[in-house]
């Protein structure tokens, strides 16, 4: 399994880019929400996800690890492929996917070209359980997004402590969610201590 490439994008599109590792040049597929990330980037770690059929080995990609955990569990719902997960990532942000799959709100799918309500019913009654035993039932806001440095900063100081990822990811966003004036990774910490203990 290839995790992550990292090395100069030689070429970019809203829909791929080609990163160049020792040498060789890797086509990684992307949505729009990674697009965003790495579109001013002439270097990048971009985090990837191998789909294996009996004739391609295509290459996603992913500037958050959300993001790719996302696509994962997307991908595990009958009749959601790869393209149609990337799809879903090009019209919602990670944490939005989250917020929709726990608050059952079908209308937020349905917004998505090609997602109609049997299907986002069918993503939300799969997932809804999934996401909770994942990331827990608390979404990050879109004021903070899954990608602040600070809250990844936070969450890696607790789980080196010896708390476990999911109580710690859980108590992280609900600090993050209450507490609005704190956005240094310390003040999430001493927080999240509290809820922890």
């Amino acid at each position: 399994m290839i995790r992550y490439l990292t090395g100069p994008i030689t070429y970019k599109t809203p829909h791929y880019i080609v990163v160049e590792a020792a040498g060789v040049g890797y086509e990684v597929n992307i949505s729009m929400f990674t697009y965003a990330k790495v579109e001013p980037l002439e270097k990048v770690k971009i985090l990837t996800y191998l789909h294996i059929k009996e004739d391609s080995h295509t290459l996603y990609g992913f500037y958050e690890d959300v993001e790719r955990q996302m696509f994962t569990l997307l991908i595990s719902v009958s009749g959601i492929g790869p393209s149609t997960a990337l799809l879903i990532f090009s019209g919602m942000r990670p944490d939005e996917v989250q917020q929709a799959i726990l608050s059952e709100d079908t209308a937020a799918f349905n917004r998505v070209k090609g997602i109609g309500p049997k299907t986002a019913k069918r993503i939300i009654l799969d997932l809804k359980d999934k996401v909770k035993k994942q990331f827990g039932d608390v979404v990050v806001s879109a004021s903070s997004p899954t990608g602040n440095p600070a809250r990844q900063e936070a969450i890696s100081a607790l789980i080196a402590l010896g708390f476990n990822r999911i109580a710690v990811q859980k108590a992280v966003n609900k600090v993050l969610n209450e507490q609005s004036d704190v956005t240094e990774a310390e003040g999430i910490i001493r927080f999240a201590l509290k809820i922890l203990s």
